[in-house]
């Protein structure tokens, strides 16, 4: 049957297109003003002209096809619309036979639907809802099957009848109800979630109410207060985290054992709660704005709190509500993890490596399937299989790592769908607000889905590398943010470099900036030098106190600021205590470090360095991220001073190794997935950033640009004073103080002229303190003015 496919010539066509849309057009035009009166062939009446659109041809064909088939005649226009546009289209009719088959079959069930329903007779109940064929299907039916079995059958026969006429898709459907699906979760997400917090509220309040009524000292409703969360179960963490607010890991079955049969039952009850288990920890500040950060020495005694009060009156921490609401998490498919789990085991069993998967720890990223390994096979045999892995699972990447503490190796999964981390959640969380450090950031969750956050102060530097589009600049914006959530202008100064002109603009005018933002690589390397000058006088002050860090000098002047002083009383320090004022935090964020590397090399790696090995003490740190990990910018003096380092994803292992010293993170998932090595640890964590947009950023910016303007101080991007080619500083040799000034009139008297050039060459000297030489001798009458103009 070739007669309804088009032809090869495309104006046919499109002519025999026209004419099956006007005869599908006439025909509901017929079929819906159909009137019973109208003339037809089993009616007559005297009327002359019908009422039907179509005349008296319309008014038979209407009345033929809604005596047969009922309402179901209205299926037979559309389909030949359907075919009108084919035609139109030229498009190719494949198994034409069956697509007839497939379109009666579809008008007959319909007819059949119609007529199992409730008794309706349209058009004043000259016609039945389903005609003559759906009556007689359906009492055949009915009959036979009852009326349960009828309908069944019908469903199933109009759904058929509509895989063989048309594209259609039961999966096509259910992506199609996706969003209300969400929706739905996240209604009945953020139902269980209030109703949990409301039960947490009951038991709390019954709890004390129960305390104070036996309290005998102040201290009894503190213990009843903490015994609360004490009662809810710690899951066990795949790695070691500050965090617990994560779902505990769950059991699948690994062999068809009858003694691990009842295993199911438990995966299906923690597989319910992962998706939400997080959120339900989350718990949002009830006043809409985060609490003032707390003081970097708790154990101060209250009557040194004289500058504080000014800060708190002076600023205000922004509110959360300018920061988008965590999403509810993606659901996960109990079923799917098992079927993965299946999968891994197989495809080592391909290569002759035996175990088993005992556990899996879905998370928000990766889900985290624990191999056992039977006895004999080496680590290195599973790891080498990494890439034959991602080719069974259809994966984009993989890791493998052992786990510590147990006997079994991590293969990280990447989900199907993987959650949105939101910043909001991080700073809201009690890991960030319990942190007593002004320069906590957030980093985001690690693969279990707990949420890590890190002091600055305690790295003190951090080294970030990834490529364009794996997430760097978004993490900045988050260590940014996360300070700005954190900490006043009075506890923390910042000054940005941003060679790229793109990036850190937006904070451009906050008052934390201790300069504007910097483009210019020489002034990002006068800001550097002036830096370690402000390190180095810092230093001195330090000693003066007496303190070892920034912590204790700031807890000193507190101290003196508050205590009463005689005006008799002698200071052993030249600085007064009147004077003295606590010193804020000095972070340093420096968004390309190639691009100062490759113009200003020298200057950029020596104050660096300097930095990185003497400022921890004096409260200033440095936040370097490049998209170039090459030894030439990452040089190892410089890497040798940043033990914490944080890579995205990288192009090579080259580079992997070059920033992290190991390799993996060119098998990062990038947008976020990054490998975060802590100080003083060799062990690689494994987090997934929180994302930041940039409206967010903007509110938050504005916020604090209303409360006040900032305080630049210029002199850090004018050069401070330097010396020339290694000459010594001048004020340190004054007058005959210069310990080479003998010398140097030896060396005149042998040569017999006096010149800068011929100093500079002979004794290794600067231009500088070649001349100031020349000129003392000049003054003492050893040689005379010189020849030149």
């Amino acid at each position: 049957m070739k007669v309804l496919g088009p032809t090869r010539h495309r104006r046919l066509n499109e002519g025999a297109g026209l004419v099956l849309l006007a005869f599908g057009i006439a025909l509901i035009c017929a079929l819906v003003s159909f009137h019973p009166l109208d003339s037809s062939w089993n009616t007559a009446t005297g009327s002359g002209k019908p009422v039907n659109l179509m005349g008296r041809v319309g008014a038979i064909a209407a009345d033929a096809l809604l005596q047969l088939s009922g309402v179901g005649s209205f299926t037979i226009p559309l389909l030949l619309v359907v075919l009108a546009w084919k035609w139109f289209r030229s498009d190719r009719i494949e198994a034409q036979f069956f697509k007839v088959t497939g379109a009666l079959t579809l008008i007959v069930a319909v007819c059949t639907a119609l007529s199992l329903g409730p008794t309706w007779r349209p058009f004043g109940g000259a016609v039945a809802a389903g005609g003559l064929v759906g009556r007689l299907a359906a009492d055949y039916l009915v009959s036979e099957l009852n009326l349960f079995g009828a309908i069944l059958a019908t469903a199933f026969t109009m759904v058929l009848a509509l895989y063989i006429v048309s594209a259609f898709s039961l999966t096509l459907v259910w992506n199609w109800l996706e969003p209300l699906r969400n929706m739905l979760a996240r209604i009945a997400s953020s139902w269980r979630s209030w109703n949990d917090r409301r039960r947490h509220q009951r038991e709390e309040r019954k709890a004390n109410r129960i305390a104070q009524t036996k309290a005998v000292t102040p201290s009894q409703p503190v213990k009843t207060q903490k015994a609360v969360p004490q009662s809810r179960p710690e899951p066990e963490p795949f790695y070691a985290a500050e965090s617990d607010t994560v779902a505990p890991p769950w059991t699948v079955e690994s062999t068809p054992a009858s003694s691990r049969l009842p295993q199911p039952e438990p995966v299906k009850e923690d597989h319910d709660e992962i998706p939400i288990h997080a959120i339900e920890d989350y718990q949002p500040v009830a006043a809409g704005s985060l609490p003032p950060p707390p003081p970097p020495a708790p154990e101060r005694p209250p009557v040194t709190a004289t500058p504080a009060p000014r800060t708190k009156t002076l600023f205000r921490i922004p509110s959360t509500d300018f920061l988008q609401e965590p999403q509810a998490r993606p659901p996960y498919d109990t079923q799917e993890l098992k079927d993965i789990a299946a999968k891994i085991k197989s495809k080592f069993e391909e290569f002759n490596v035996t175990g088993s998967v005992t556990q899996i720890n879905p998370g928000p990223v990766v889900t985290t399937f624990e191999y056992k390994p039977e006895a004999g096979v080496k680590y290195s045999r599973i790891t080498n299989l990494t890439e034959d892995l991602c080719l069974g699972l259809q994966a984009e990447s993989i890791l493998i790592e052992r786990i510590p503490g147990k006997p079994t190796v991590g293969i990280e999964v990447p989900n199907s769908r993987r959650e949105t981390i939101s910043l909001r959640q991080v700073l809201e969380s009690d890991e960030f607000q319990n942190s007593p450090s002004p320069l906590t950031i957030s980093l985001g969750k690690d693969i279990s889905g707990r949420i890590k956050v890190a002091a600055l102060d305690s790295m003190p530097h951090l080294l970030i590398a990834g490529s364009t589009g794996s997430g760097k600049s978004v993490m900045l914006n988050t260590m940014i943010m996360s300070i700005l959530y954190k900490a006043t202008p009075d506890d923390v100064r910042m000054i940005m470099v941003d060679p790229k002109r793109v990036e850190l603009g937006i904070y451009e005018g906050i008052p934390h900036l201790l300069t504007p933002v910097i483009t210019d690589p020489r002034k990002a390397t006068n800001a550097l030098r002036n830096a370690v000058l402000e390190m180095e006088r810092r230093l001195k002050l330090l000693a003066s106190q007496g303190a070892r860090n920034i912590d204790q000098f700031n807890k000193k002047v507190r101290l003196q600021q508050a205590s009463p002083r005689s005006l008799f009383e002698q200071t052993s320090t030249s600085t007064p205590p009147d004077l003295l004022e606590p010193l804020p935090y000095i972070l340093i964020i420096i968004d390309e470090l190639a691009d100062l590397m490759m113009l200003e090399r020298q200057g950029v790696e020596e104050s660096v360095t300097r930095l990185a090995q003497m400022s921890r003490a004096v409260g200033m740190h440095l936040v370097l991220a490049t998209q170039r990990p090459s030894v030439d910018v990452i040089t190892g003096l410089i890497k040798a001073n940043f033990p914490a380092r944080l890579s995205f994803r990288v192009a090579t292992r080259v580079d992997s190794r070059t920033i992290l010293d190991v390799m993996g993170a060119e098998h990062l998932l990038g947008k976020g997935d990054m490998l975060f090595l802590p100080p003083g640890s060799s062990r690689l964590t494994r987090v997934h950033g929180a994302y930041v947009g940039e409206s967010e950023i903007e509110h938050v910016v504005e916020d604090w640009k209303i409360q006040a303007t900032p305080e630049y101080d210029s002199s850090y991007l004018i050069a401070p004073p330097s010396s020339d080619d290694g000459a010594e500083p001048e004020e340190d040799f004054e007058g005959d103080q210069d310990p080479l000034y003998q010398d140097a009139v030896r060396v005149v008297l042998e040569m017999g002229k006096a010149s800068t050039s011929t100093l500079q060459r002979r004794l290794r000297l600067g231009y500088g303190r070649a001349a100031r030489i020349l000129d003392m001798m000049q003054r003492e009458g050893i040689i005379g003015p010189p020849d030149g103009p």
